[in-house]
């Protein structure tokens, strides 16, 4: 029997906007519902993603509301909630929890804060709860800079810190600048702001050069307040050209203190309209869809143990989830 996987990130709901797109289609999407089945993803988190541009919240809106038809509609996922926690490895379906990769996806640029914050609690009461929300994405918003930029956190990001007070809801530090992602830890230490932190799809950038890798000081203070650094499995976040290069970052985050914080977050998405041609393949054969998480599995636990590996399948973000569900 293939262990538990829990995985932070997948662009599935996005995915689900475009027109004769559905779950079970594994020519288009690797997350699709029979991958998850084959490799045995008993949770996975569902990013609402959207690009800055003009009504980027009806967007968001509208992958919020393909959650809440998919836990109503007849298929293989649910609603993860508090009382499914006990029941994670028995459960035959898949669990899924919602995410915000964008504070686009609730508040554009032209419209109120207080509006934007009323459509997040809309996306709330679609899809239950929130693990996390990702402040930008590439480029820079109103919130602060994506990882493409230099800004760091503006007023409306030091709003979004404090309504995320207390909520039980993640800071995700995947695609913020460096400015933005050494802002948010100096704001929410000064404020004494109790919010927990993540990187739900980063490697590291020692390991491999991108700005979508965690520099060092900014993966060590995730470690230290037991957060998750979700290991992605894109090409260009790898090494391009190095497989192997999956578990130097395993090897780089453990090298860190990592041992209870690594995860996966391997970052399945629509790739087929993608721009950027460099890119292709996307993924590496041994990482191109969930259905491979067995053999991934296989390969961690050659070079790191059973038990490590068992903490990045499951165990590490279950235990984060538990401690902030609590």
């Amino acid at each position: 029997m293939n262990q538990p996987v829990i995985d932070l990130h997948c662009d599935l709901l996005s995915y689900l906007t475009r027109p004769n797109s559905s779950i079970y289609n594994t020519e288009d999407v690797g997350c699709a519902v029979p991958y998850l089945k084959e490799a045995n993803v008993k949770l996975q988190i569902m990013a609402i993603f959207a690009p800055v541009e003009a009504n980027s919240h009806q967007y968001g809106l509208k992958q919020s509301e393909i959650f809440k038809n998919l836990n109503a509609e007849e298929n293989e996922l649910y609603r993860f909630e508090k009382q499914h926690l006990a029941t994670f490895q028995t459960n035959e379906n898949i669990g899924m929890l919602a995410s915000v990769e964008s504070g686009s996806a609730f508040c554009d640029e032209n419209i109120s804060l207080k509006e934007g914050f009323e459509n997040l609690e809309k996306i709330i009461e679609n899809v239950g709860s929130i693990l996390y929300i990702s402040f930008t994405h590439h480029a820079e918003n109103r919130f602060g800079g994506g990882n493409y930029s230099t800004a760091g956190l503006k007023n409306d990001g030091k709003a979004l810190i404090d309504y995320m007070h207390n909520r039980n809801i993640a800071i995700d530090f995947s695609h913020t600048s460096d400015g933005l992602a050494y802002d948010i830890l100096n704001y929410i230490s000064k404020e004494n702001i109790n919010v927990p932190i993540i990187a739900s799809h980063s490697n590291y950038r020692p390991v491999f050069d991108h700005k979508r890798n965690l520099p060092d000081d900014v993966a060590k203070e995730i470690i230290n307040k037991q957060g998750l650094i979700g290991l992605n499995f894109v090409r260009a976040f790898v090494n391009p050209e190095k497989v192997e290069a999956l578990e130097e970052h395993v090897a780089h985050g453990l090298s860190l203190g990592a041992e209870n914080a690594i995860c996966y977050g391997a970052d399945y998405f629509y790739t087929k309209d993608n721009p950027d041609k460099s890119r292709i393949p996307f993924y590496f054969a041994a990482h191109e869809n969930a259905g491979c998480y067995p053999e991934i599995n296989k390969v961690l636990e050659q070079q790191f143990g059973a038990e490590q590996t068992n903490k990045i399948s499951n165990q590490n973000a279950l235990e984060f989830i538990e401690r902030i569900w609590k």
